[in-house]
């Protein structure tokens, strides 16, 4: 039995606020989850992060207030955050006092930052490395995703939206995965697999939906043998798993938009390969990309190119 934990980077809109959408999944077998689970928590707990989620999208963010405290570097994890909680509520009340959308903001932010500012900008990067460096070796897990530049997507043509067609990707090389694994296995009726992904209402009555139509007439590359159930969707605050998938999607996304490596180069060795190709992961994009996800593949990776890279 094989868990795949999905979970996304960026905003699916055209053209929303990232010129990329990333859907990742990243597989494991279930009979190593409980080590590799323990694995990362105790990661968390060395920077005082058992009860909260990895977020790396907020965990990389320059914090003010962590300048603006004296010596923050040598203060307790507990001092530290008493220390910023008083300048976040002294900046709350002073926004408050001037209207404007401004303090609506500000607080969104300090809530998705909360359970972050006791450690430093760097410890907070540090957290990341060391999840990121244990993940990369896991050997027996692989990462699937589909990267869509939204500038060379055309829903006309396509027929779906940027979350669909990330989505059917997805499914689609992982049940090809499981497949694949179930033909050389000595006992195949074991080699099933399992979607988990982040709830949100929204999503979670979209990809059912398609799961039950793809159960019926398959995904538009395969029918679907090994894939069981619908995705079952769970609270990411509670799951670590789908934490990493989000880490996974956000170093995908940072490097085809920014160049950033040191999380890109990490997860990409768990990326699903046939023979040394690499098959899980596309980059949907223009034809003359020369990324190091399209350089890696044999198979041409332009906008024309919708076959499904697993096969």
């Amino acid at each position: 039995m094989y868990l795949c934990y999905l979970d996304e980077s960026g905003t699916a809109d055209i053209p929303g606020s990232t010129s990329h959408y990333v859907l990742a999944g990243l597989s494991i077998p279930y009979s190593n989850w409980k080590n590799q689970d323990k694995e990362i928590e105790q990661i968390k707990g060395k920077y005082g992060l058992q009860d909260t989620e990895l977020h790396v999208g907020w965990m990389l963010r320059q914090y003010k207030e962590e300048s603006k405290i004296p010596n923050f570097l040598k203060l307790s994890f507990t001092q530290r955050r008493s220390k910023v909680k008083q300048l976040q509520k002294a900046t709350l009340l002073r926004l408050q006092k001037t209207g404007g959308s401004a303090h609506k903001q500000v607080k969104k932010n300090f809530a998705q930052t909360d359970g972050y500012i006791h450690l430093t900008y760097q410890e907070r990067v540090q957290v990341v490395m060391e999840v990121a460096t244990r993940v990369s070796r896991w050997g027996n897990a692989r990462l699937f995703a589909e990267c869509v530049d939204k500038v060379f997507f055309d829903p006309a043509r396509t027929g779906r939206t940027v979350a669909e067609q990330a989505f059917e990707q997805v499914v689609t090389r992982f049940e090809h995965y499981l497949q694949l694994i179930g033909a050389k296995d000595p006992i195949p009726e074991l080699c099933y697999g399992l979607l988990i992904h982040d709830n949100n209402e929204t999503v979670a009555k979209r990809h059912t939906a398609l799961m039950k139509d793809y159960y019926k007439k398959g995904t538009s590359y395969l029918s679907l043998e090994r894939t069981i159930e619908t995705p079952l969707f769970v609270d990411s605050q509670l799951t670590c798993m789908v934490q990493i998938a989000d880490l996974c999607a956000y170093g995908l996304r940072r490097y085809l938009e920014n160049g950033e490596e040191n999380i890109f180069k990490l997860v990409m060795k768990r990326a699903d390969r046939k023979q040394g190709e690499l098959v899980g992961i596309r980059h949907y994009t223009d034809s003359s990309c020369t990324c190091k996800i399209c350089s890696q593949r044999r198979t041409p990776t332009g906008v024309q190119a919708d076959l499904p890279l697993s096969i």
